[in-house]
């Protein structure tokens, strides 16, 4: 299996966020990226493919001014990371904002995800990260992993939120679609769920959207993620939300992959993009699922069987210690190994 990853992704480290009424120290960390090497060794350098792809997906005003925020905060005389404080709670809609804390609001719904000097380059490499498992798989790879930082799915059309910036899943999706790898579908196994990637495809039937995760009733994103959300118009059944409690083990999470897996077969897709997520694991310090590391070879083990040409995209996973092990516990599924 290729793997692929840019020490630009190291660049974007903010020093803390807002959680839980207080500040805390920023946990999608540089470290995690030196966790997740060690464990899997040297990763090949992505090619550059450019704004074209990205630009497929996200809005340009909303690629704009990603381009520029930490620039224009320090030009407004401010110190420290990018941070939006006032959010439009309804009518959302396209303004001609001057001032940058109007713009950080307006691109983004949550104080959790500051945006640091290195943020758009490691975001846009990211992109390019995925961007080149795509390629491997396009050449004949049955699988690829892009070790994407910042992580993606919380990603909209033209907005960002839950540490992502630009959705690397959603990116090599619509890719798929443009180079006629279709019908695509997207697996999202971390344990928040993947509001941007649904929002993104919601309306469309050439992309089914599945995901396993929190219930949004009690964990991160809240708004979004519900049984409920099955997609509209032409998108509708393309959506399949499947929440999970708090506490959940594999007991309770092997009949919902069963399920999605299913629903994958059932759409006919001809190539898998999957949103990898770790914070499943049962001591990520910021989520609440009960899965071990051998539960994350067995999630991959059961993928293997639809036999698709598949990219795994890193998502999140915040226990240092052990993102190494439960990454390398996936892969190794992906390729019976």
């Amino acid at each position: 299996m290729k793997r692929f990853f840019s020490d630009h992704q190291i660049g974007h480290a903010p020093l803390r966020e807002l959680n839980n009424g207080d500040w805390m120290d920023f946990a999608e960390s540089p470290a995690r990226v030196a966790s997740m090497l060690n464990a899997l060794g040297e990763c090949e350098t992505p090619n550059d493919y450019g704004l074209e792809p990205v630009l497929a997906v996200h809005d340009p005003d909303y690629v704009a001014f990603l381009k520029t925020a930490y620039d224009d905060w320090q030009k407004a005389g401010r110190e420290g990371d990018a941070i939006g404080y006032a959010f439009p709670a309804v009518r959302r809609r396209k303004l001609d904002l001057t001032r940058i804390d109007g713009k950080l609001g307006h691109y983004s719904f949550d104080a959790a995800t500051p945006i640091a000097n290195g943020t758009w380059n490691a975001a846009y490499w990211g992109a390019q990260t995925a961007l080149s498992g795509l390629d491997a798989v396009t050449d004949g790879q049955s699988h690829a992993f892009a070790l994407c930082r910042p992580p993606g799915h919380h990603a909209g059309k033209d907005y960002y939120g839950g540490y992502c910036f630009l959705n690397n899943a959603a990116i090599i999706a619509q890719a798929g679609v443009h180079r006629a790898l279709g019908p695509v579908a997207v697996l999202d196994v971390d344990y928040h769920h993947g509001n941007g990637t649904q929002d993104i495809f919601y309306e469309r039937g050439d992309v089914l959207f599945t995901s396993i995760h929190a219930d949004p009733k009690m964990d991160y994103p809240y708004f979004w993620g519900h049984a409920d959300e099955t997609g509209e118009g032409e998108g509708e059944g393309a959506t399949f939300n499947q929440p999970l409690p708090r506490g959940t083990t594999w007991v309770g999470y092997e009949p919902a992959l069963e399920a999605a897996l299913e629903k994958i077969v059932r759409f006919g897709a001809k190539f898998l993009v999957i949103s990898y997520g770790a914070d499943t694991f049962e001591a990520d310090p910021i989520s609440f699922f009960k899965l071990t590391t051998s539960d994350m070879h067995k999630i991959a083990e059961r993928v293997r069987t639809l036999g698709l040409p598949t990219v795994t995209v890193m998502e999140g996973g915040y226990n240092i210690d052990a993102l190494g092990s439960n990454v390398e516990a996936f892969l190794s599924g992906l390729t019976g190994s």
